[in-house]
């Protein structure tokens, strides 16, 4: 998808959001400057999918999430 003219960056602190109306998880993580988003759950018919960014915010990359989602440690179960 290409970028929006003139688009300024945002920040997206490392978070988990679980939507329970759409079933799906949002997850955002950060690794040495680069974001990766993951989005998962049992309603994407292809299976869960994750998203790369560069150190600018442009997309870097995307597929299917090869392994399993990985839930932070410190998240748990309600």
């Amino acid at each position: 998808m290409p970028v929006k003219p003139n688009g300024g960056l945002c920040q997206v602190r490392e978070q988990v959001i679980e939507d329970p109306a759409s079933g799906l998880t949002l997850q955002f993580e950060c690794e040495q400057g680069r974001t990766r988003l993951v989005i998962s759950g049992a309603s994407l018919p292809s299976g869960n999918r994750e998203f790369l960014f560069d150190r600018e915010g442009c997309e870097a990359g995307s597929g299917p999430l090869v392994g399993d989602l990985r839930r932070p440690s410190w998240l748990k179960k309600a």
